[in-house]
């Protein structure tokens, strides 16, 4: 268990980004970030010039990135852009920063697509963000993101955790965040969830793996145990068994349950995320699951639960979550922390771009697609 002495919830696109500058920019002492992977666009540009200039003042600036993430992010840039970011990156290593990339340690992790995905943001102002979102154009001007910041005790935990997706921490770093929260009352109950898969796997990396995951465990047991509803935003959903049939089973027994996930049209650069998703539509249909899909694209990562338990992070309901990439969240029961979640959904429910999916949108789909649905469907776990 830890707890917050703050917390601000940062739906609001503009309102987290400029949250994001205004951290790096008030920093003194040292500033953490960790991104699944940055963009060469204005976003991305953006926050590695002001990372620059705070190393340059004096700033211990510390960025961790995962490598695979990286290199997905790749395909959506020209080769111009990817030589122009990585010469930023070389300047801030110039400068004295510290610039990760996170690989897991086997060959086969890193072939299969091991690697980290936790958004984290820490500065010695005793402030963290954390977040769904990457520093990209997509996750400020396109998708919906949800981030946090937040103050006290929480925030030390999030910066140790930096270390189990791939970074390094300073014991004086962490030192500041405890001296900081001193000053403040943490009345708002927080567990935070952490699982990074690479780290527990043999040779064979995921291959095979029967291992435990803490936040899909934790997440199955939550929604077995829901008695209303389970309202929940992935980017695309297509979970592992343990909780599709946690889901299945909480809709046949009453319980209402919601996703919210991307159309097809969200990702431009391939539509296989959402036929790994669409391969058990009839499914979940089947059970009285009501599907939504945002034509903008769902990025963000809530649980709901009886309106009395949520948990938010970077955890997409996908294979790669459960035994590829190191995943986070946050869990609560307290009305600060489910009470904007669902405000979300309400939001969510009455937006025009967000469609409920029903048996009649899966008979009016192309042929073409229904077949490449049907047979890219098995391959799921790995789209």
């Amino acid at each position: 268990m830890t707890s917050a002495s703050a917390f601000l919830p940062l739906w609001n696109r503009a309102a987290e980004w400029e949250r994001r500058l205004a951290m790096v920019r008030e920093a003194r002492s040292f500033l953490y970030l960790s991104t699944f992977y940055i963009e060469h666009d204005w976003y991305g540009v953006g926050m590695l010039t002001e990372l620059v200039a705070a190393q340059r003042r004096g700033v211990a600036v510390n960025l961790l990135i995962d490598g695979f993430g990286q290199r997905l992010g790749g395909l959506v840039m020209s080769g111009e852009h990817k030589a122009a970011l990585a010469a930023m990156l070389d300047e801030l290593r110039r400068a004295g920063g510290v610039v990760t990339t996170y690989q897991p340690g086997r060959w086969l992790q890193r072939w299969l697509g091991g690697g980290q995905h936790v958004k984290i943001q820490v500065s010695e102002t005793g402030e963290a963000i954390f977040a769904s979102s990457n520093l990209t154009r997509s996750s400020f001007d396109g998708w919906n993101e949800y981030a946090v910041a937040v103050r006290g005790p929480v925030v030390r935990t999030l910066l140790e955790s930096y270390r189990d997706i791939g970074g390094s921490v300073h014991e004086s770093h962490l030192r500041q965040l405890d001296e900081v929260a001193a000053t403040g009352v943490a009345d708002l109950a927080l567990e935070y969830w952490l699982c990074n898969p690479n780290t527990e796997q043999g040779r064979f990396g995921p291959l095979g793996w029967r291992g435990r995951n803490l936040v899909t465990d934790g997440l199955a047991d939550r929604i077995r145990a829901a008695r209303r509803s389970v309202r929940i935003t992935s980017f695309y959903f297509k979970p592992v068994e343990l909780l599709l049939t946690a889901l299945v089973d909480a809709a046949r027994r009453g319980v209402r349950v919601e996703v919210h996930h991307s159309h097809r049209d969200a990702l431009p650069a391939t539509d296989l995320a959402w036929i790994a998703a669409a391969a058990h539509y009839h499914r979940l249909l089947d059970a009285g699951v009501r599907i939504y899909e945002n034509r903008r694209g769902e990025h963000s990562k809530i649980v709901l639960i009886d309106d009395e338990w949520v948990a938010f992070g970077s955890y997409n309901f996908e294979h790669a979550a459960h035994d590829r990439l190191a995943e986070a969240m946050l869990v609560s029961r307290d009305v600060r922390a489910t009470q904007p979640a669902a405000a979300i959904f309400a939001e969510l429910g009455q937006h025009p771009d967000n469609g409920l999916v029903t048996r009649q949108t899966l008979d009016d789909l192309p042929a073409r697609l229904k077949a490449r649905r049907w047979l890219l469907g098995w391959f799921k776990r790995w789209m």
